[in-house]
């Protein structure tokens, strides 16, 4: 999971409270480019984001006990054919929002305490002591700045919450499987086989019982599964873009789970 020490999320490598106390006069600089993006293939997706990101990046499931949905922008380890090696993003691209509250999210203080406490990574060269960018502080009070990311972060979590429901609804009914897509290439020879990540098993779709589905399309879950699978023929086109860029095809790595 990238360069990040194994108990912290993606992208980030440190994680600090923030606080009046130590940064006060401290600062949030805009950002146009996403260099921790730049060599990240697999980008974690809340469900409420299937729609617009399914219209440019195959959207899967991670394998593993952490089942979380996944945006490819990529196919192999450290590929991301939207996003240069500068973090210049493709533009008119969707954006993951796990990727656009970066630096700050939402953390436990405390192990024992559901409180969630707003943080950041002081490794991101966006936050710090400079004179330049959005004061983080007006006074005691949170600034205008700060308090967009406090409500950027709370309802990550709560798509997050809601995410979670949804795979749990796929588990209940067993509808994930094991994926595999096989790419023929244009000059013959084998064709490059990808794995390592979950995905719908159209079979199992097809038996569910007509209650069920009702019930699904009446509460949004059924567009957000045909989001998923129409997605998945956007697999080929993220292949041609990497070969495109010289950046592919290479030895296959799987999926990551988050």
């Amino acid at each position: 999971m990238a360069s990040a020490p194994a108990n912290l999320p993606l992208f980030y490598n440190d994680l600090v409270p923030l606080n009046t106390r130590d940064h006060a006069t401290w600062h949030a600089r805009g950002v146009d480019k996403a260099p921790w993006l730049a060599h990240q293939h697999a980008v974690p997706l809340t469900v409420e984001e299937f729609p617009q990101a399914g219209r440019h990046f195959p959207i899967v499931f991670a394998s593993g006990d952490n089942t979380v949905p996944l945006a490819l922008m990529g196919l192999n380890e450290g590929t991301n054919v939207f996003v240069e090696d500068d973090g210049t993003v493709t533009p008119n691209i969707y954006l993951p929002a796990y990727a656009r509250r970066y630096p700050f999210m939402l953390a436990k203080l405390q192990p024992t305490s559901e409180e969630l406490s707003l943080c950041f990574d002081p490794t991101s060269g966006l936050i710090g002591e400079f004179e330049d960018g959005q004061a983080l502080f007006d006074g005691e009070a949170p600034s205008a700045t700060t308090t967009a990311a406090l409500q950027f972060c709370e309802q990550f979590e709560q798509a997050g919450q809601r995410t979670q429901a949804f795979i749990e609804e796929l588990k209940k009914h067993q509808l994930l499987m094991e994926g595999e897509v096989s790419i023929q290439r244009q000059e013959g020879g084998q064709p490059f086989v990808y794995r390592g990540f979950q995905m719908i098993d159209q079979e199992k779709l097809r038996n569910v019982r007509g209650d069920v589905l009702r019930g699904w399309a009446q509460s949004g879950l059924l567009p957000l599964i045909y989001a998923h699978m129409f997605s998945l023929e956007l697999i080929s086109a993220v292949f041609a873009m990497q070969v495109q860029q010289g950046k592919g095809p290479q030895p296959v790595a799987p999926v990551p789970a988050f």
